[in-house]
């Protein structure tokens, strides 16, 4: 999925870590994590989003064995003080998980696997997940030609969600499916619109190269009729009003997030660091994508603009290649371009590009999803960790975000969400600084923090992902003291875990599994020692061995 596959880790990462003292949850357990002296006030929205799922949510499944149920009832009498003290326990992060990528046929016409997903659910379910996350892919659902819109086999999943009690954040995929990290499958987007840009290929994102991206439309041609007579946001807007329409009866009450793809792999951001044909590898600072003539048109406008024509004729031409690090390049270098007036004024006119992108779809999203009660909106944004230890922050330039040492580039993001209401999703919560390699000033604890500094001061709603497949202890402990065990108003409203496949069932991932769920959805589970969680989760995992078994075998399959 998009899927966040942002963190485009290296094989460090990627490795499961050794397990690593846990000095974050102790500190967590023993009262010292505090909240902030000033604790700001929530914003309504996120105030009820930060509330548990409705306790008359549906019955587990006849199917379902009743001895996890069973076993939490009959916990010691001690355990449970009394009836406020559980239902305090019960207002933790609500767990999704996401759902493979090719979850729907190419066709649109039904489920592939349908029997593993079936099985998967009521595995879920009864681990004590919220929902599923899944791909609405724009090249599967609209594949066909303009306006014939295919949502056969979305419906069947929505159906099948529903029945087994799960909820559902759909994501609005826009972009190609391949060509990230995590990308196993390929669904280009759809043929209609790879004609219009095979036609005028500067509809494609570009390098300095003249290389093409063809995993979304070049957000200069956002406002331009080249799709058949309507422009992008057009045809994105319609795309989403189908989508309510043919699920109206699910909005709400299965349907509860509507996530807006906004670039590459789904994230508000350039295609900066395209794996592809191995044009990019980690950790290289990645190029500026605005050579396009529809960026370069705009770019120079606003050269002209400040009274600086020649500023406008390209991007910077010392920024440096794909795979270079930032001392390689003088633009990123420590005193480098990027902190001169006209790295400034580049800087500035191409992340607010990307700012004026995100308002135009968030624009169109709020006037299709307005007025749906229970269905939120939410931004997904890339967990560039890497180099962020250095002055320039030249990865997370290249991507859009104009964050460097003296810049803020999350906190306008934030505030281009408040306006529309919009939750602001954010990965890499699994990743702690010492697994990442030290030579690249890999920071993602740090980076997380300030991403949560900007939502808080601007009062959206701050969900999180993990960004790569991690199924082990050390991940899930960071997980939990990130998003879980702070303060209530810093809490995050949602976690939307990466990713259901053969791995998740494996026998201790999965008791693994369930018992972070626990951790996670029951903020006072902290008190209670982790021994009852672990006996509570071999609990879940006894129960669900046979839809596991049958999960696993048919996910492989």
């Amino acid at each position: 999925m998009m899927s966040l596959n942002l963190a485009h880790q290296t094989g460090a990462a990627a490795a499961v870590a050794p397990a690593a003292p846990r000095t974050a949850v102790v500190a967590a357990a023993a009262g010292t994590v505090s909240a902030p002296a000033v604790a700001p006030a929530a914003a309504p929205s996120l105030q009820l989003q930060t509330q548990t799922v409705d306790p008359a949510a549906p019955a587990q499944g006849p199917d379902l064995p009743m001895a996890f149920q069973a076993l939490v009832e009959s916990l010691p009498e001690e355990q449970h003080p009394d009836v406020g003290g559980e239902e305090r326990r019960k207002v933790g992060v609500p767990v999704y998980v996401m759902m493979p990528l090719d979850t729907v046929r190419k066709d649109g016409n039904g489920l592939n696997r349908r029997k593993a997903v079936e099985a998967s659910l009521k595995a879920l379910k009864s681990a004590g997940a919220e929902g599923i996350m899944v791909d609405v892919w724009w090249g599967i659902a609209e594949c066909e030609g303009p306006g014939r819109y295919n949502f056969t086999g979305y419906m069947e999943l929505m159906e099948m969600a529903k029945k087994n009690g799960l909820k559902v954040q759909a994501v609005m995929s826009f972009h190609q499916c391949g060509g990230n990290v995590g990308d196993s499958v390929t669904i280009p987007l759809p043929k209609w619109v790879l004609e219009e840009m095979d036609k005028d290929q500067d509809l494609a994102y570009t390098d300095r190269s003249g290389r093409r991206n063809y995993e979304y439309l070049s957000l200069g041609a956002d406002a331009m009729p080249v799709l058949k007579g309507r422009t992008p946001v057009q045809c994105y807007g319609d795309f989403m009003r189908a989508f309510r329409d043919h699920f109206a009866a699910f909005m709400g009450n299965t349907i509860v997030e509507i996530q807006v793809g906004m670039g590459p792999a789904g994230e508000l951001r350039y295609p900066s660091y395209p794996e592809s044909n191995g044009t990019w590898r980690f950790p290289g600072i990645g190029e500026f994508q605005c050579y396009d003539r529809y960026m370069l048109s705009s770019l120079k406008a606003a050269a002209e603009a400040v009274g600086k024509p020649e500023w406008g004729n390209a991007g910077p031409g010392d920024s440096g290649g794909y795979n270079d690090w930032p001392e390689e390049s003088p633009f990123f270098r420590r005193e480098g371009g990027w902190n001169t007036p006209y790295g400034e004024f580049f800087m500035s006119w191409y992340s607010q590009m990307l700012l004026e992108h995100g308002e135009r779809i968030l624009s169109a999203a709020s006037g299709v999803y307005t007025g749906t009660p229970g269905v939120k909106i939410s931004v997904k944004v890339a967990g560039i960790h890497w180099h962020y230890g250095t002055r320039s922050h030249a990865a997370e330039l290249t991507a859009g975000y104009y964050n460097t040492r003296h810049h803020d580039g999350y906190q306008p993001i934030a505030r281009m969400l408040a306006r529309h209401g919009a939750v602001l999703n954010f990965t890499c919560v699994e990743m702690r600084n010492h697994e990442q390699p030290q030579d690249a000033q890999c920071r993602p604890e740090e980076l997380v923090q300030q991403v949560a500094a900007a939502a808080r001061e601007s009062g959206v709603g701050l969900a999180g992902e993990n960004a790569l497949p991690r199924y082990d202890e050390t991940a899930h402990d960071q997980i939990v003291t990130t998003a879980a065990e702070k303060a209530e108003e810093e809490r995050m409203v949602a976690f939307t875990y990466l990713r259901m496949g053969p791995d998740l069932f494996q026998p201790d991932n999965w008791r693994r599994f369930a018992a972070f769920v626990k951790r996670m959805t029951e903020s006072g589970v902290r008190d209670v020692c982790r021994e009852q969680v672990e006996r509570e989760a071999q609990g879940v995992a006894h129960a669900t061995g046979s839809l596991v078994h049958e999960a696993a075998v048919a996910l492989s399959n």
